[in-house]
Order: structure tokens, then C-alpha cells, then sequence
């Protein structure tokens, strides 16, 4: 069975003119296709294609025929009752039925049962099959590292685990998770881990090996932005968003990152040849991360060992403060007052220079002989 081509994508005059003709907006589109409505405004300007699912939904939303008028005023027909006391009979389908059921009447489909929900743990486990194989290695090309990647994204679906609630709600939790990755991969105090200030083994192809080097020369944003764009495959504004930039901001990192790129490697100045050799790269390198079991696991057991180390410091600091309340002095006394005049008499001199007059006094004693004078003895008559 062969796969149907999918349908070309329109021009982006044409985009807009199709749009238009089905009285739609562009808040419309974004609501039916999934994105935000400045995402279709940079489609129909030209300045940013959809790509993959978003790209098929999008050219089907434009290129499937409406309804005519006839058909629709005959669906109308069909189902609308008839005026009461025009006398035109209901159809077929819609006449009351009779008192009694005819014999050969058969019983109504029975409808398909519903799909047991996911319990935490199940969608917690389809994420993880789903993103990590692939989110191992894009984070491989953004560190250059093995075991940071796999450390970034264990610890990223460990923090989702914890934050579970909130991640299952999220709009996108692949792209939440990813974020979190790519944070944690580009942090700058993994320098200051021992282990990570030798580099790895590169990779054994020659050409794979001089991407990657090319890569871990551009700045961290700016080889994000690029990961992001041709590695993903998300659009400009999704990329800014992010990367927590304006899209034109986005737009500059990653001409200048393209740049870069085409100045060591001129073979990919074509931004599909350069998609291509990243999905390349990043599949020859077996990067695997753990089970999703263990993932929980770790993540429930590193929330408890900071939860006993927050309550142990919170102990600590209470009865550090309670001893300090317990020993510290509860009045204080008043310091001394400068001294004063009493009756006349001049207050005690503080300690200082001799005058002239001490220190000649002083001399003197020194000069004098240690016994002093003779003692005199009285005699007896």
C-alpha cells in the first residue's frame, strides 16, 4: 500500500487569500491548528514555514472545500421539522414510531466501550518512552558530553515527576520537559564538577567530530537557538519563546549561528543539509537513559532526602535561637557617665603626658639609691 504525497503548501498571498475566503481569522487557525496567532501571522508573511504535523494540519484546514449553499440547504431540509399545520409530512427518519414494534425491529449498536484513563504513573511512563531516546541526544549535541546528557534529562522528568500535576496540564509537557534539559545541560556550574573538567572521548567519525567542535565553539544560546530550529524543527516565534527572547532576537542568534557553522563547514549552509547531518550525528551516538521506574524512584527519593535535610536545618536553626534567647542577658547596664565638678574638686584627670614639673619629680626619684637613707636607730642611755 503506497502513502499518498501530502498536499503542497500555498504560497503565503495564498495563505491568506484562502483564509480570508473561509471568513476565518488568524486567531481561527491558531485555535484549530494548535499554535499561537503570531505563529499564522509569520505564516502568511513568509517569514517562518510550518513544519511536520503542524504543516499538514495547517494545509488541510486551507485546502478542504467548504460545504456548498445548495448542500447545506438541503442538509437544513433534512433535518429541520416542518412547520406545524403546513400539512408536509416528517421523513422517513424523523416520523414517531408506531405503538407497537414491528417483529423484525433490531436492537440498537451497542456504543464502543471508553478507553480506561492513565493512572500518573502510566502517563508519566508514555512521556518518558516517548521523549527521552530523542532528548538524549540533541542534549549530546548541545554539551558535547555523554553523561551530562543523560544526567540533564534524568534530572529534568525527575523535577516533571515531582511537579507531575502541573506538567500533565501543560500545553506542551514534551516541551517542558526539554526546557528543563536544556537548562540544566547548559549551566555553567557543571565547570566547577570535578569530573567535568576533562573532556570526553569526541565522536569516531571525522566529519561528526568537526560538527560537534563547531557546535561547542558557539555560544550557549545561540547553539540552542540552533538545536531548537534545525534540530527540533519548531518555528521562530515557538523558538524565541523558549529561548525567552524576541523573535527578532531569535532570528539574529541563529543567522549568526548558521554563519558560523557555514564558515567551517560550507557543505551545510543549506539549512536542510545541516537538519539532516544533526539527526545524523546525534543517532550514532547510543545514549541511553534509564527506565522510567528507576527515573520515579530517584526523583521520589531525592525529594525526601531534601525534605529531611530542610527539616533537620529548620530544627537546628530553632534551637540555635531558642539558646540564644535561653543564655543572651535580658537587661543591660547603663554605661558610665563622664565625670563631673563635686564640691569643687576637679574630676579625676585621665591617664596621659607628664608635665614638665612630673617628669623632673620622676628623675629625681629614679636618681635617689633603691634602700633610700639610712633608717635611725634610737640609743639606749
Amino acid at each position: 500500500m503506497t502513502q499518498s504525497p501530502p498536499a503542497p503548501l500555498p504560497t503565503p498571498e495564498e495563505r491568506r487569500r484562502l483564509r480570508e475566503a473561509k471568513s476565518l481569522t488568524q486567531a481561527d487557525i491558531a485555535a484549530r491548528v494548535g499554535v499561537t496567532r503570531k505563529t499564522v501571522r509569520a505564516w502568511e508573511t513568509g517569514r517562518t514555514t510550518p513544519r511536520g504535523n503542524l504543516r499538514d494540519a495547517y494545509v488541510k484546514l486551507l485546502t478542504e472545500q467548504a460545504p456548498s449553499d445548495a448542500e447545506v440547504t438541503v442538509r437544513q431540509e433534512r433535518i429541520a421539522p416542518a412547520p406545524v399545520g403546513t400539512g408536509v409530512p416528517l421523513p422517513d427518519k424523523e416520523k414517531p414510531p408506531a405503538d407497537t414494534e414491528p417483529s423484525h425491529a433490531q436492537p440498537a449498536p451497542a456504543s464502543p466501550p471508553r478507553p480506561a484513563a492513565l493512572t500518573p504513573d502510566q502517563a508519566f511512563d508514555a512521556l518518558y518512552a516517548f521523549c527521552s531516546p530523542t532528548l538524549v541526544r540533541q542534549t549530546y549535541l548541545l554539551t558535547g558530553r555523554r553523561e551530562l546528557a543523560r544526567e540533564s534529562v534524568e534530572r529534568a522528568f525527575q523535577l516533571a515527576w515531582h511537579r507531575w500535576p502541573e506538567v500533565a496540564l501543560d500545553r506542551d509537557p514534551a516541551g517542558w520537559v526539554r526546557a528543563t534539559a536544556y537548562e540544566y545541560a547548559l549551566s555553567p556550574w557543571h565547570r566547577m564538577r570535578l569530573r567535568h573538567r576533562h573532556p570526553e572521548a569526541p565522536p569516531a567519525d571525522p566529519a561528526d567530530r568537526a560538527l560537534l567542535d563547531v557546535l561547542l565553539k558557539l555560544p550557549p544560546v545561540y547553539r540552542r537557538t540552533l538545536m531548537l530550529y534545525d534540530g527540533v524543527g519548531l518555528d521562530l516565534p515557538e523558538t524565541a519563546a523558549e529561548t525567552e527572547a524576541s523573535t527578532p532576537a531569535a532570528a539574529n542568534r541563529l543567522l549568526r549561528a548558521r554563519e558560523a557553522v557555514a564558515a567551517r563547514l560550507p557543505e551545510l549552509a543549506v539549512p536542510e543539509q545541516l537538519h539532516r547531518r544533526l539527526a545524523e550525528v546525534a543517532s550514532t551516538e547510543r545514549l541511553r537513559a534509564p527506565q522510567p521506574p528507576t527515573v520515579r524512584w530517584s526523583g521520589e527519593r531525592r525529594a525526601r532526602h531534601w525534605t529531611r535535610a530542610a527539616i533537620a536545618f529548620t530544627a537546628l536553626l530553632i534551637g540555635a535561637t531558642s539558646l540564644t534567647l535561653r543564655t543572651a542577658p535580658d537587661h543591660y547596664e547603663a554605661p558610665l557617665s563622664r565625670g563631673e565638678t563635686v564640691q569643687g574638686l576637679p574630676p579625676r584627670p585621665a591617664m596621659g603626658p607628664l608635665s614638665q614639673a612630673e617628669q623632673q619629680l620622676q628623675a629625681k626619684l629614679k636618681s635617689e639609691t633603691v634602700n633610700g637613707p639610712g633608717r635611725l636607730v634610737p640609743e639606749s642611755r
